[in-house]
């Protein structure tokens, strides 16, 4: 019959987990520029100084998101290709 291909409850957790995956990254994300804008205000920097501390903590948001995103994705295929 389906020999080979995905069966329907296969798809349904690949995508469960894609979606997972990209929730966590966003707000990972999230937090690293919260935490960014945070030290802008505990600083009280103006300025070139407050630019540079947001965009450096937006660069870290989205480099920490993309890891976060890879990682869930590498490790559910790797317990998927092993058979758990």
């Amino acid at each position: 019959m389906d020999m080979g291909r995905e069966s329907r409850w296969e798809k349904d957790a690949v995508t469960v987990e894609i979606v997972f995956a990209m929730v966590t990254a966003a707000a990972l994300g999230a937090v690293v520029f919260a935490v960014a804008l945070g030290l802008t205000y505990l600083l009280d920097l103006s300025g070139e100084a407050s630019r540079g501390v947001l965009t450096g903590g937006g660069v870290a948001g989205a480099v920490a998101g993309l890891w976060r995103l890879v990682r869930v994705l590498r490790r559910f295929d790797a317990a998927r290709r092993g058979g758990r």
